[in-house]
């Protein structure tokens, strides 16, 4: 079985590392790609096709919210919200799941959350497993 492919876009250069970190740790996983904005991903998405997107809300260019209105009309691929503006409840995660989101998990420090590896690393591996329809991952 092929592995679940991943595009990540966060305009942070390091939350897109820690990110990544993360998914490249689960060896059933594949990050295909990472973008800076919500229009390097409405592109890189029409190439790379990934089946599942984590996407940062707040970004220049293009918000996350503005993607998924878009990515609903061109892609099939589920969108898990990584980000600091999507707290339980608010507007933001709110509307995320009014356009679909199928998982949201807030960044527990604010934008640049240092340890999200530490935090929410299992959360966000296991969001992606359950979207992929993969068992959950080993507790370390």
């Amino acid at each position: 079985m092929a592995k679940p492919t991943i595009l990540l876009v966060d305009d942070s250069v390091l939350m897109r590392t820690i990110i990544g970190d993360i998914v490249r740790a689960d060896d059933e996983l594949s990050l295909v790609g990472a973008a800076e904005n919500g229009k390097v991903a409405l592109e890189m998405v029409k190439s790379l096709k990934p089946d599942i997107v984590l996407l940062d809300i707040e970004m220049p260019e293009m918000s996350g919210l503005e993607v998924m209105e878009h990515l609903s009309l061109m892609s099939r691929a589920k969108v898990i919200i990584i980000s600091s503006v999507a707290q339980v409840g608010s507007p933001e995660a709110n509307e995320a799941r009014a356009l679909g989101a199928v998982e949201i998990i807030a960044k527990p420090s604010g934008t640049m959350s240092l340890d999200l590896a530490h935090k929410k690393g299992h959360d966000i591996v296991a969001a992606i497993r359950r979207a992929a329809g993969l068992p959950p991952p080993v507790k370390p």
